[in-house]
């Protein structure tokens, strides 16, 4: 994967004419592609350049927001504490990290601009971005790329065939949905013939299986692919790589995960009326052509 950063100056300079105060960092940003379909994976790659004299009192998280044209911020984000936090950064530090994100489906596609900066509560940091105009002054927002927005279409379409339950919703945020897979949870698709990395966007209830972790084993057709440990609780995302010879050479191609120990939430303590067979919860599952 090929990274371009954008030239910028490390100087400790204002962030721009109209802001008078000095920018804290630099700030560059690449994702790995930029032509994005809906629903898809993309990976963000962040980059500080902290200032010669900064100094950050208290903890920023980042926040990043995609912008239309007409300047209306898309259901888009990723606000995240950075994996170093601000208070910790020193004079002349690079802190660099990536981060993979599913782009939401939404209703637009085009060209869209990635906004970047650092806040804690109303309170925001000014920056230097990698075009000293292509931010507000006011809101120090700093425009850090643009991305191509395609239809879902361009997607590799996953059938969930069987094995799956039926999908969930976060009370405090429709838009994070999920499955539970059965023992036994089967996805088809028009076979791509090329090598492809399958990503498994996943948890599971480690508390219910401490003293063994469930293991799932990942089959394209009746080839083994590999054997994940479900040992977070938190989610955890997988990148697999499947190779065109494992897909077989049908028009449709199959990709089994098998959990070795499943759970009824019924015949746990407390578990209520739910006698459906649980064994690993799905966040995303993808397939897309490396």
């Amino acid at each position: 994967m090929r990274l371009a950063f954008a030239g910028v100056c490390l100087l400790p300079v204002a962030c721009s004419k109209n802001d008078k105060t000095p920018a804290v960092a630099v700030v560059t940003f690449a994702a790995n592609k930029t032509r994005v379909p809906l629903g898809s994976p993309v990976e963000l790659t962040y980059q500080f350049t902290v200032a010669p004299d900064a100094k950050i009192n208290g903890d920023y998280r980042v926040f990043m927001h995609v912008v239309d044209p007409d300047g209306n911020v898309l259901q888009w984000n990723d606000d995240h504490d950075p994996p170093i936090p601000t208070s910790k950064w020193q004079p002349g530090q690079k802190v660099q990290y990536t981060r993979t994100e599913f782009v939401p489906v939404f209703p637009y596609v085009g060209e869209v601009s990635v906004e970047i900066g650092l806040h804690k509560d109303k309170d925001r940091l000014p920056l230097q971005g990698p075009n000293p105009s292509d931010h507000s002054a006011t809101s120090r927002s700093y425009k850090v790329a643009t991305l191509q927005l395609l239809p879902e279409a361009e997607n590799i379409f996953l059938n969930k065939h069987s094995g799956w339950n039926a999908s969930e919703y976060a009370a405090e945020n429709p838009a994070l949905d999920w499955q539970w897979t059965q023992k036994t949870a089967v996805l088809t698709f028009r076979n791509p013939r090329k090598d492809a990395w399958l990503y498994l966007d996943y948890d599971a209830r480690i508390d219910l299986f401490a003293d063994h972790p469930q293991q799932v084993t990942v089959y394209s057709g009746d080839q083994v692919v590999t054997t994940l440990t479900a040992d977070s609780g938190a989610r955890k995302l997988e990148k697999i790589p499947i190779t065109a010879a494992q897909f077989g050479s049908s028009e449709q191609s199959e990709i089994r995960l098998v959990v070795d120990r499943t759970f009824v939430p019924a015949k746990l303590p407390a578990g209520g009326k739910d006698v459906r067979e649980l064994g690993i919860r799905v966040y995303h599952a993808f397939v897309e052509v490396r």
